[in-house]
């Protein structure tokens, strides 16, 4: 049975220091916390000693430790908390509230120090840190990501993952281990045939599938002009998807494609995936199961769908990359609101998705991947969405980049990057950066 995410607002400190200062301090940290998340659980006092910390601590079940030095405490405080739980942790240092050549009122910040030593004696993996009082913009930002990182990676723990089908020959690096997936991220990885799948699809009448072919039609432009066959045969395969997401508690999935669906079935895959994609269920091609993951991470941070693809072009004048698939992405992304309707690239069959995406601000690419030695990392990019008409046939996103593109396209090459990523629709590397940290894993932002 799935818990709640919480939060937990541990304030420990002694009584020796100036506690009408620290009180202070104390209410507006509340009330930045409550204002963040709703799941947030808080003392009814200052812990001032480490009879109440333990007292608290009794009452408290945390997917992340918001562990501040309210006043100074010494390390057996933070021990204590250390002893207690592995969650993540969120150190926070307070500014001193007043400098005036009279006495220290909090000493927060040599009270974070003896924290910060307890904290690496009992961990290796690193953990958070924010300095500055709760009504700084710096500080609710950082409290912000990490709070949203941390739900992410408690979600990771209550997330059913399917892979369906094997990935083509030469794309092993989306292949995923359930142990590698369940020991490093929490994951469930399940694991079914795409025949099976198509074999489910095939035993739909015309009838059943009527409310598919409707639901589609509302959400793509242009789906008339396919051959009536394959488009009766794309609502089979979507009631044979969505009903398995469903009835399996599917969040994510990495799909086979190519060349099965074409050649087994006759109809493709990809506008199956796109209409997953708009209802929540991120789903990935070609198989790529650290490919969904990374969309699934990307989605939750950013409340949105994900765009999931190839870099394909650089313009260095222009400072872009192109990122491009065959035409799976969520009908939501398309530029203007038209999810235009067309047939595969190569094979010529449709329906595929066909269209530019949409502009935005504010983006992040950014990949789940393993490097040379089989280690995981994090691929982290900032940039701009441009208003962009469609590149290729199939769907894509010219993304300006915040750093340089041309050094982007030879870096990640010559670090043996996977060529799948994700553009998330909103700026979301400082919480991508937090989650990192929060599962012991190199982040290489560029």
């Amino acid at each position: 049975m799935s818990k709640d995410f919480q939060v937990a607002y541990i304030p420990i400190g002694v009584p020796t220091y100036h506690l009408e200062s620290a009180k202070k301090e104390f209410d507006k940290s509340i009330e930045l916390l409550k204002g963040l998340t709703d799941n947030v659980k808080v003392p009814s006092e200052m812990l001032l000693s480490v009879d109440l910390l333990d007292e608290f601590l009794d009452t408290i079940d945390p997917d992340l430790i918001v562990l501040q030095n309210i006043t100074f405490a010494n390390a057996a405080y933070a021990s204590q908390v250390l002893k207690r739980f592995d969650s993540p942790i969120l150190l926070w240092t307070l500014r001193e509230p007043v400098i005036d050549g009279t006495r220290l009122r909090l000493n927060s910040l040599t009270g974070a120090y003896s924290a910060a030593n307890a904290i690496k004696s009992f961990r290796e993996e690193p953990f958070q840190y924010v300095f500055g009082s709760p009504t700084e913009e710096n500080v609710k930002s950082k409290i912000d990501a990490v709070i949203k990182a941390a739900k992410v990676k408690a979600s990771m723990r209550e997330l059913k993952l399917a892979a369906i089908g094997h990935t083509p020959q030469g794309f092993g690096f989306g292949r995923a281990l359930d142990a590698q997936m369940m020991s490093t991220f929490g994951v469930t990885l399940e694991s079914i045939e795409a025949r099976e799948l198509m074999d489910v699809a095939k035993g739909y009448s015309d009838e059943e599938v009527e409310e598919f072919i409707s639901d589609a039609k509302s959400r793509m432009i242009g789906l008339e002009n396919i051959p009536d066959n394959n488009v009766t045969d794309f609502a089979r395969l979507y009631k044979a998807y969505k009903e398995y997401v469903d009835n399996n508690n599917i969040k994510a999935l990495a799909s086979r494609c190519w060349p099965d669906f074409f050649t087994a079935f006759g109809t493709p895959v990809c506008a199956v995936l796109s209409l997953l994609n708009d209802l929540g269920v991120v789903a990935s091609c070609e198989a790529d199961t650290y490919g969904a993951l990374s969309m699934y991470v990307g989605s939750q941070l950013s409340n949105s769908s994900v765009f999931f693809g190839d870099p394909v072009s650089m313009d260095e004048k222009e400072n872009t990359i192109t990122m491009w698939h065959c035409g799976m992405a969520a009908c939501t992304l398309a530029k203007d609101g038209k999810a235009e309707v067309g047939v595969h690239c190569n094979r010529k069959i449709g329906p595929t998705l066909d269209f530019g995406s949409k502009e935005c601000a504010e983006v992040t690419i950014f990949r789940i991947g393993l490097d040379g030695k089989g280690k995981f990392r994090f691929f982290v990019a900032k940039g701009e969405a441009l208003d962009k008409p469609k590149q290729f046939n199939g769907t894509s996103v010219v993304v300006k980049t915040e750093g340089d593109a041309a050094k982007i396209v030879n870096d990640t090459i010559l670090q043996g990057w996977e060529p799948h990523f994700v553009v998330c629709y909103k700026d979301v590397s400082a919480e991508i950066n937090a989650l990192a940290d929060m599962l012991d894993i190199e982040c290489i932002n560029m």
